[in-house]
């Protein structure tokens, strides 16, 4: 039975279990969007929302809490100055878990978690081609007016 039983245990010992949040939580900061398993997600979810909440006030006690949970400095100071200052209106809900479907081998749910204002660099691409199909267009132009001040 499952009563009372408040986590997932993935099937891990406690140490085991306790390194892969850690680490999945610290990529997640790093790079805003992991692509993982569901049940992973719903729990490093948890570790995550909680250390987000726990950042947006600044505090010497606040950052030694996260500092004991996450052990990348870096990945410390982005949470306090990047990722609060940016989840500081929300009252909760900084991740998101998008269904991707069944892995191939062993047919676990595969989902993307990511952080709710997470932006995908799609657009530089379609920029850089509007931008040189302007210049073209421009340089036609500016050839034009040129033979006609001749």
């Amino acid at each position: 039975m499952k009563h009372r039983n408040g986590f997932n245990p993935l099937d891990r010992d406690q140490a085991h279990r306790k390194a892969l949040k850690r680490s999945m939580v610290t990529s997640l900061f790093r790079h805003e969007r992991i692509r993982t398993t569901k049940a992973k997600a719903l729990e490093i979810r948890r570790a995550a929302e909680k250390l987000i909440t726990r950042a947006k006030v600044d505090s010497v006690h606040n950052r030694r809490i996260v500092s004991a949970r996450l052990f990348d400095e870096g990945i410390v100071a982005k949470l306090f100055n990047d990722i609060a200052k940016r989840m500081q209106e929300r009252k909760g809900g900084y991740t998101r878990i998008i269904k991707l479907g069944e892995r191939y081998g062993d047919a676990a749910e595969v989902v993307i978690l990511e952080l709710v204002d997470y932006q995908l660099d799609t657009g530089g691409k379609k920029e850089k081609k509007a931008d040189k199909s302007e210049k073209k267009s421009k340089t036609k132009s500016d050839k034009a007016k040129a033979k006609a001040a001749e």
